[in-house]
């Protein structure tokens, strides 16, 4: 019987220095649709420490001189972020990793940015793993009560536009229900699915005459960003849940999110430690073994700490497909 794999938690953590753990987390925010979008606030270095974050402006008010100031945190909402630790395993040529010891860093910077977006996204967005299972924080976005369904409007009544202005309504309004009270929120943003961009070049008029220009700005982000509805728009690949190649990843069918994204904030932890092991195995997105020994392999373990938080979901609406996800 061959041994069991050796564990990678038994190996010595290599605590990543400053020069390749920033170009890290840089790449991450630009490839993630929600970091993009979303406020950044500051997370404790380890991640250990729940920091309070105020998600509304401070109140001010009017006094009389010599009189008692107001409190600037009345009616200010604050929510308690806490990094959550993301972990990422990468593979590594052996031979690469002996030629160029700079090797084993330039794969990191180039495979770990991807991975660490991804699972942000969909964790988020869906309060999911990027395998299936719950996600890290206790609030992601499809928790708001508003949604669209795109292809509701008819051609003749604005189509996929008018789509697109029934979810920005219900950002700034709400709805007519009144266990859905409106908050009064500001409609700064989207983050869609890459597979609407075709959707919307194809949209047109009730003349064939197309609706939207090109929605993405080459050379930003890994799958691009831009502007729909004159709002900045961040694609992402999480927005769906069904990332390529991903196991246990599922359709929601779930393509735009519209929002007030100062209404969410997220906190990185600016540590990242990296575990080495050149005798471990591990099973990729095929569900195929490998063994780090037999096929030459440098296996890096890289953790490191994001936290997600949101004022209130009613400050955001989802907008889905017609046929739904798959």
């Amino acid at each position: 019987m061959a041994a069991p794999p050796v564990k990678l938690s038994a190996i010595e953590s290599i605590l990543l220095p400053p020069e390749i753990t920033t170009p890290i987390f840089d790449r991450a925010v630009e490839e993630s649709a929600i970091m993009r979008l979303a406020r950044k606030v500051p997370l404790s270095m380890t991640a250990q420490t729940a920091i309070p974050v105020p998600m509304d402006l401070p109140v001010a008010g009017w006094v009389d001189e010599g009189g008692p100031k107001p409190t600037g945190t009345a009616g200010m909402g604050v929510k308690t972020m806490q990094g959550k630790k993301v972990a990422c395993l990468v593979p590594v040529s052996q031979e690469v990793a002996n030629s160029n010891a700079a090797g084993l860093y330039t794969q990191i910077q180039q495979d770990l940015p991807k991975a660490l977006a991804r699972a942000f996204d969909l964790a988020a967005i869906h309060g999911k793993t990027p395998t299936g299972g719950p996600g890290p924080f206790a609030d992601f976005l499809t928790e708001t009560p508003y949604t669209v369904q795109l292809g509701t409007a008819p051609q003749n009544k604005g189509g996929i536009w008018a789509d697109l202005v029934a979810a920005m309504k219900l950002v700034v309004d709400g709805d007519d229900d009144p266990s859905h009270p409106s908050e009064g929120y500001d409609m700064t943003g989207w983050a869609g699915d890459p597979r609407l961009r075709p959707d919307l070049l194809l949209a047109t008029d009730v003349n064939g005459r197309p609706i939207f220009l090109d929605t993405t700005t080459p050379g930003v982000g890994a799958v691009g960003s831009g502007s729909l509805v004159g709002l900045p728009l961040s694609y992402s690949r999480g927005i769906s849940g069904k990332v390529i190649r991903q196991s246990g990843a599922r359709d929601t069918g779930l393509r735009l999110i519209a929002g007030d994204f100062g209404q969410c904030a997220y906190g990185v932890g600016m540590d990242i430690t990296l575990k080495i092991s050149t005798e471990a195995g591990y099973v990729d997105a095929d569900g195929t073994w490998h063994s780090a020994f037999q096929e030459n392999l440098v296996l890096l373990l890289a953790e490191a700490h994001f936290g997600f938080v949101i004022g209130n979901p009613k400050a955001f609406a989802t907008l889905t497909s017609k046929g739904g996800g798959s």
